[in-house]
């Protein structure tokens, strides 16, 4: 396939779909650095799977309420697990998250491993199925993360514990859109990129850029290689950030 052959009514939605999941992850993942946390994207991302898993296999709802309910509660309940942990045990916390994302893990291959589709399911699950999302799925998560955000930046003051139900919530809803995978490098990589910046519109700024570029690119090249989008788009910004923090250390040698 050549440049002039691609299909934007595949590659805009998909698009529209990343930039969705920046406009939250960005700022999330900024926070997620600051406290050092590192691990708690992917245990969280994980546990909101297994939650996915469970109700897809237990209850055969795969895109109803049940399956949100399920995700979330999940989501939230590894939230209050890291909580306990980073104040009980604040000396070892990303170790303990290592933990709790291993045995999230570990227990989705076990639900999946007698449930008939479990390739394809723990595939969708990781890699995520941002080529095929629907304009009523964006409709509902534009709609969730806008109240996220507006949470977000509204109760700043609240930000301590407010922080592990917004992210949540948030990552819950990404996974399902894009995957674990893209998740943790859409949360890790932008943050990365503007890590050593002082100001906040400048780190949301270059985060969300950079953020831009690294999913525009990632879903030309899926489709002119015909390889998974997702996991094109996870290399896609590590390679922009990358590239990114050379040319900052270039124009700022001190």
């Amino acid at each position: 396939m050549s440049l002039t052959d691609l299909d934007w009514s595949l590659i805009l939605p998909a698009l529209v779909a990343g930039m969705l999941v920046l406009t939250t992850h960005v700022p999330m993942g900024q926070e997620v650095l600051k406290r050092g946390i590192i691990f708690i994207d992917l245990a969280i991302a994980q546990m909101a799977a297994l939650g996915v898993m469970a109700a897809t296999i237990f209850i055969g709802d795969v895109h109803g309420p049940w399956l949100q309910v399920s995700a979330a509660f999940s989501a939230l309940s590894a939230a209050l697990i890291v909580l306990c942990l980073e104040k009980t045990y604040p000396h070892i916390v990303e170790a303990l998250i290592g933990l709790l994302f291993i045995l999230a893990a570990s227990g989705g291959i076990l639900l999946v491993s007698h449930a008939p589709h479990s390739d394809e399911l723990l595939h969708d699950l990781l890699v995520g199925q941002i080529l095929w999302v629907t304009p009523s799925h964006l409709l509902w998560v534009g709609l969730l993360y806008a109240c996220l955000l507006f949470v977000w930046f509204s109760l700043k003051s609240q930000r301590n514990w407010l922080f592990y139900v917004v992210f949540s919530l948030t990552v819950t809803a990404s996974v399902q859109l894009v995957g674990v995978y893209l998740v943790f490098a859409s949360l890790i990589l932008p943050a990365l990129a503007s890590r050593g910046f002082t100001q906040t519109k400048h780190k949301l700024f270059i985060g969300y850029g950079l953020g831009f570029l690294g999913y525009f690119l990632g879903m030309i090249l899926a489709l002119l290689l015909d390889v998974p989008m997702g996991a094109m788009s996870v290399w896609t910004l590590f390679c922009v950030v990358v590239i990114s923090r050379l040319a900052f250390r270039w124009l700022k040698p001190n």
